[in-house]
């Protein structure tokens, strides 16, 4: 959210708003699918279509994300989550793919949601700065997706 040199609330950015009217035209589109396997059809293609529309960098990582989780966690479901590719178990996001482009920032990033099941002691990672993959990093990426869903 952004704040005025005074400390005054400004509300939502612009990213922030636009990302709230995506997540509110993917529900809407979800609702209007007919059959489970359509819904997860159409799902898989808003995805891609999704990645196909990201600046370079962004969207070879997140062709490789995608292809990672495919990969190593069928049970996970593509959709589309504030306008970015996300992996649902049971209709409920377990992890996603965050463009550096969509938000101005610097990294794009993989995040997981408090379903992930990435704990360790009492303090663990679960967002992670993508700045390119290499064969390491996607190792790295199916071992904490493949935990996430153990």
């Amino acid at each position: 959210m952004s704040t005025t040199e005074s400390g005054k609330h400004e509300g939502f950015t612009a990213e922030e708003r636009a990302a709230m009217k995506d997540h509110a035209q993917e529900l809407k589109k979800e609702a209007r699918r007919s059959s489970r396997a359509d819904k997860a059809a159409e799902a898989e293609r808003d995805v891609l279509a999704k990645i196909a529309e990201m600046q370079d960098s962004d969207r070879i990582m997140a062709e490789r994300v995608h292809a990672v989780v495919k990969a190593v966690a069928p049970v996970l479901a593509p959709k589309l989550w504030y306008g970015m590719p996300a992996y649902a178990l049971d209709s409920k996001v377990v992890c996603f793919f965050q463009s550096a482009e969509k938000f101005k920032a610097r990294y794009a990033t993989l995040g997981f949601s408090d379903l992930a099941k990435l704990d360790d002691g009492t303090m663990w990672a679960s967002a992670f700065a993508l700045t390119e993959l290499t064969p390491e990093s996607e190792d790295r990426i199916g071992a904490l997706v493949k935990q996430a869903v153990s």
